[in-house]
């Protein structure tokens, strides 16, 4: 199978990134609703159809880089993005749907964009994540990829009205994939 440009597909292939498409709308809900997937995020969960086609409308099909996580059957099981921080620094998310933590999906799909994105953006120096101090799960992903662990940032953002204590995780160019 030939790979477009834009998808990224894992070794032997359990998962594979691409942009989403308005037609994951139900596939997205799996996650989007779910609250206990939306704990540490900083939006509230979805509460209907017609607010996720807004959502993917608006902030999906717009978003300069963010792909859909999917399995071999091209249904979506989560989304990894890429945030502009600044010129030299970028800022990775991933949200996976409940059924599929501690499965290693979301490893791999970090795996995946940390081995891809300082070639698609040379310009990079640093790829950050930002994860809440109670989210041990997402700070065992990073560490299995090969993040360094910078340390903790006291009282750093604010979700859902709580301030919020968060572990700055970094991985410069120079860094191993693990």
């Amino acid at each position: 199978m030939e790979t477009p440009q834009n998808m990224i597909s894992s070794s032997p292939g359990r998962i594979y990134l691409r942009p989403m498409i308005l037609s994951d709308v139900d596939d997205y809900m799996v996650w989007a609703t779910d609250s206990k997937v939306a704990r540490f995020c900083t939006w509230e969960p979805c509460t209907s159809r017609d607010e996720a086609i807004k959502y993917i409308t608006d902030k999906v099909l717009t978003h300069p880089w963010l792909r859909a996580i999917c399995l071999e059957d091209d249904r979506p099981i989560g989304y990894i993005l890429i945030m502009p921080v600044d010129d030299i620094r970028k800022e990775i998310g991933y949200v996976l749907a409940r059924k599929y933590w501690g499965k290693g999906f979301a490893t791999e799909a970090v795996r995946l964009v940390t081995a891809e994105i300082f070639k698609e953006m040379p310009e990079i120096e640093r790829l950050e994540a930002l994860v809440d101090v109670e989210n041990v799960g997402s700070q065992r992903v990073l560490e299995k990829v090969g993040f360094t662990r910078e340390g903790l940032m006291r009282k750093f953002i604010c979700i859902k009205g709580s301030v919020r204590d968060t572990v700055m995780f970094s991985f410069l160019p120079s860094d191993i994939l693990k």
